[in-house]
């Protein structure tokens, strides 16, 4: 990666046009943008209807107001298809065993 340039903001944007498909580009901004300023500025997302996502910064929904900072990491959220709760329920019909997250283990298992 190149040396930032302190006249020029870099952010990183990252979005999911397709189930399976991650897009990801870097932006080099002018100092005191927006998120709705880069937004509106990148090519990329020219023919992408905006209203379908949820727009935040590091995983946390952001108005399009909010100043951007260096390195700052822009995320366009699809909604969900399926509720988890119900996509659990399907896989543990289709499978017969009992999904087990790695974080908490069943009980009495050590």
């Amino acid at each position: 990666m190149a040396p930032a340039d302190p006249a020029r903001l870099r952010v990183e944007l990252v979005w999911s046009p397709a189930t399976g498909d991650v897009r990801h580009q870097w932006l080099d901004l002018a100092p005191g943008c927006t998120l709705g300023q880069a937004l509106l500025g990148c090519e990329a997302l020219a023919g992408v209807d905006l209203a379908g996502f949820r727009i935040g910064i590091w995983g946390r929904v952001r108005p399009l107001d909010t100043p951007l900072r260096e390195r700052d990491r822009i995320e366009l959220y699809r909604p969900l298809t399926v509720d988890p709760k119900e996509a659990r329920r399907q896989r543990y019909r289709a499978t017969g065993r009992r999904i087990v997250s790695r974080h908490r283990p069943k009980a009495g298992a050590i």
